[in-house]
């Protein structure tokens, strides 16, 4: 039991890696770093549940698991939001850019309150 929450953890922290280095832009990128590999670190910490079978350790299995979730998609979604601002992704690859009309109304707003530039 033990070995293939192992395996199945190093599998989705491999699929994470091959994302990493195979997929086109900053956001298919961002989307293979996050998904597996939050998957992944699940599965070796029922791993170590499993192996030590005591209930002493459940508690800090599942704070880091807790801190985990909440931090992986805020951290995805900062990094998705600075590489689109600084056009770090390929706009033929979206479907649907639901972002481009509020950057725009943004940029819009700021060079009529600042006329002079500065």
């Amino acid at each position: 039991m033990v070995a293939s929450l192992m395996i199945g953890g190093a599998l989705m922290s491999l699929a994470a890696a091959v994302g990493l280095l195979r997929f086109p832009d900053l956001m298919a990128r961002m989307h293979a770093a996050t998904k597996p590999q939050v998957l992944g670190l699940l599965f070796f910490l029922l791993a170590i549940a499993v192996q030590q079978r005591s209930w002493q350790v459940l508690p800090v299995l599942l704070v880091a698991w807790i801190f985990q979730i909440l931090t992986v998609p805020v951290s995805a979604h900062m990094v998705g939001r600075a590489g689109y601002r600084t056009k770090h992704l390929r706009k033929d690859l979206l479907s649907i850019d639901e972002l481009d009309e509020v950057v725009e109304r943004a940029a819009t707003k700021r060079r009529e309150s600042d006329p002079a530039g500065q």
